[in-house]
């Protein structure tokens, strides 16, 4: 077993190996970390670790700009998680390269990171000014038949666009604007699909590329039947569920 430590970002989203992932960081746990992070050498990579929240807040709660502005900040590197921090992220979570960490005048930064590897969280130490953990990197099985699924879950994918878009009559992606490497394949389309946390947090952590596929198509699928039949429902059908967010 390979582990690593790094700093850790707790985000609201799930982060894929390959994905681009802007961030804006205004926080003073999430500057200092981009201030160790300026210590390591451009010719190296500045790695971090991306983890889904479970339970807590991305922000801490009472923070500048938030409606109560009496309340005392909460403050520290684990503030809105909790007494303990490590319950309130999921377990899987990939590593970030900073490919590009900016300065602004007024101490924050603009960063603009790609996910490179999923790891498996096994411990979190709030000692210092902002989070790290101890990681177990994660190798990407292909499992059994992830070529075929990819090319079936390519074409639920072309089929999930074009409803989302109306399109009708026309393909919105060739072949060779997507890829056709399986376990690309599936990130892409893990990243791409509008489907929630706790749904995106599954298919992070399948256990191998294939399974990854298999779900998304069953995904794609279900998401497709309900665009193509959301014009004929009544408006009264559609207040009876609840509201996402994403």
């Amino acid at each position: 077993m390979t582990t690593v430590r790094l700093p850790l970002f707790p985000l609201n989203t799930v982060l894929f190996p390959g994905l681009v992932l802007p961030l804006n960081i205004f926080e003073e746990r999430y500057r200092a970390m981009m201030r160790e992070l300026l210590k390591t050498p451009e010719d190296e990579p500045r790695r971090f670790a991306v983890v889904a929240i479970r339970d807590g807040h991305e922000v801490a709660p009472s923070a500048q700009g938030l409606p109560d502005q009496t309340a005392v900040p909460e403050r520290g590197p684990a503030a809105g998680f909790g007494d303990d921090p490590a319950g309130a992220f999921h377990k899987v979570g990939c590593i970030a390269d900073a490919a590009t960490i900016r300065e602004r005048a007024d101490g924050s930064f603009e960063v603009l990171a790609t996910g490179t590897r999923r790891v498996r969280l096994l411990s979190v130490d709030a000692s210092g000014a902002f989070l790290t953990a101890e990681l177990e990197e994660l190798e990407e099985d292909p499992g059994e038949e992830a070529g075929a699924l990819a090319e079936g879950v390519l074409r639920a994918f072309r089929q999930y666009q074009k409803r989302l878009a109306g399109a009708r009559e026309r393909s919105l992606s060739t072949g060779g604007e997507l890829p056709d490497e399986p376990s690309v394949v599936s990130y892409l389309v893990a990243a791409a699909a509008m489907l929630d946390v706790p749904a995106k947090q599954r298919l992070l952590q399948a256990p191998d590329t294939a399974s990854r596929l298999r779900e998304e198509l069953k995904l794609l699928r279900a998401e497709t039947a309900i665009i193509r039949n959301l014009p004929s429902l009544p408006a009264t059908e559609l207040t009876r569920g609840p509201t996402s967010l994403n």
